[in-house]
């Protein structure tokens, strides 16, 4: 990575890819601070770890080769691959989580990481519906990076799918049918209501209740087409 400075911090929890690297996953760390998280995912005992942890003052720590399997996304599934770990990069976003006391990712913070993920995501041809969080893969066990990290800023570099705000319209799609075009879009909808959750967290977080409404039903339909318009 040119320009990017990185901190060295290997972790020996990775193994081999089995597939090509199509993804990448953001994370929180989910721990009271910076150090307690590098340390559990250095630590052989913990059997995770990631690729990249990008603290709050903006410092990369990079812990995994890019060309290894890091173990950060566990069990999960996205648009048909049920391994993502061997598919994608994983980044931890250092932030206390919904445990330890959520907060906002800072500026320095975000600063460090979107050169970071521009980097990744160039090098590798990832599309923006292919860069997401840990809980759109694994919607039932996982929050992160949660309700409060800036999608909304990543859209507009194109490095993540905007909020369609735009000629919205609800199709008036059953429950069932949205589920369907949920999964068509990419997520696992094994448990309905944490499916909603995690793709209302992702693209409406002001209401985040697990109930599919219009809106929801909109910003879908909206995502499904081949330019969804955002702000």
């Amino acid at each position: 990575m040119q320009g990017i400075p990185v901190i060295e911090r290997l972790s020996p929890n990775f193994d081999e890819r089995r597939l090509p690297v199509t993804m990448l996953v953001l994370h929180y760390t989910g721990m009271p601070d910076a150090q307690s998280a590098i340390d559990w995912l250095a630590n052989p005992e913990s059997r995770v770890s990631a690729h990249y942890v990008v603290t709050e003052d903006g410092q990369v720590v990079h812990m995994v080769p890019e060309d290894k399997r890091a173990w950060h996304a566990g069990q999960s599934y996205w648009r048909g691959i049920s391994d993502v770990n061997s598919a994608s990069i994983g980044i931890e976003i250092v932030n206390p989580g919904h445990e330890w006391g959520y907060r906002p990712f800072p500026q320095a913070q975000i600063d460090a990481l979107i050169p970071l993920v521009h980097d990744i995501v160039t090098r590798y041809g990832i599309t923006r519906g292919n860069i997401v969080g840990h809980s759109d893969v694994a919607p039932d066990r996982k929050q992160d990076p949660g309700e409060l990290f800036p999608w909304a800023k990543l859209a507009r570099l194109r490095l993540a799918l905007p909020r369609p705000t735009k000629y919205l319209m609800d199709p008036l799609w059953s429950d069932g049918a949205f589920l369907l075009a949920l999964e068509r879009f990419g997520y696992d909808i094994k448990e309905p209501e944490a499916a909603v959750r995690a793709f209302q967290r992702r693209f409406r977080p002001e209401m985040i209740d697990g109930i599919i409404d219009g809106e929801c039903r909109a910003i879908l339909l909206a995502l499904l087409l081949p330019k969804p318009q955002g702000d």
